[in-house]
């Protein structure tokens, strides 16, 4: 099969609106099984069964079996980051027309694959570069000195790997990139230890909690609503 036609038929996959919200679903993260991404995508359980087919044998998605159950779960950070890209692309809806599930609390602070992302971590990436901890350019990003010391005494140095350490990544709804890669996901994960964070239930958004307000403002000079 030639590039061409790869390309083809990876974005067939996601022209889709089932096909989409069950990938839209799945970039927190975390692994749904086949009756959760059936209610994401508003269809049956058999036609999600179908869709999910697909999106597996196309290796956007894999399959974990446990007991009797089956969880689905985006293949790859670069899954994540092809729709968080195509979001970016695709712009975000009207407000006043919109019924997009999530809102403003979307915007404001939410999960892409395993970091960041929305007001928060777009801000995050400004305050990182600001205090001189992160250097980003348009396709890369690197960690000075005094950043590596920062990233110890915080506890977010990230683990070691073949996936790429640090790159900008486009923020859909704010235009302006937050950091994805390995650093990317070693700071979401600090923000989650410290309690800074909180998933909310059926959606990417995130909570920031009191202790997050007083943290992001104490350590990275952020202001940030609950």
């Amino acid at each position: 099969m030639s590039d061409t036609t790869r390309f083809a038929a990876t974005a067939a996959l996601l022209g889709d609106p089932a096909r989409a919200n069950i990938l839209t679903a799945l970039m927190d993260g975390r692994a749904r099984t086949a009756k959760e991404l059936a209610y994401a995508a508003h269809v049956s359980p058999q036609t999600t069964s179908g869709h999910l087919g697909k999106l597996t044998d196309a290796g956007l998605l894999t399959l974990q079996r446990q007991g009797r159950h089956h969880y689905y779960q985006l293949a790859s950070p670069l899954v994540g980051q092809m729709l968080e890209s195509v979001m970016a692309v695709a712009g975000p809806p009207p407000r006043r027309h919109s019924t997009w599930r999530g809102g403003e609390a979307l915007r404001a602070a939410r999960t892409c694959y395993d970091h960041l992302a929305g007001r928060l971590g777009v801000g995050l990436a400004d305050a990182m570069q600001q205090l001189g901890h992160v250097a980003l350019t348009a396709d890369g990003g690197e960690v000075t000195v005094a950043g590596r010391a920062f990233l110890r005494e915080f506890g977010a140095e990230p683990a070691d790997g073949k996936r790429v350490f640090c790159r900008p990544c486009l923020d859909w709804s704010e235009r302006r990139p937050h950091i994805a890669g390995r650093l990317g996901a070693a700071l979401a994960g600090r923000c989650f230890e410290l309690g800074w964070i909180e998933r909310q239930r059926d959606t990417r958004a995130l909570a920031i909690t009191a202790a997050g307000q007083a943290g992001f403002a104490e350590r990275f000079g952020m202001v940030v609503a609950e």
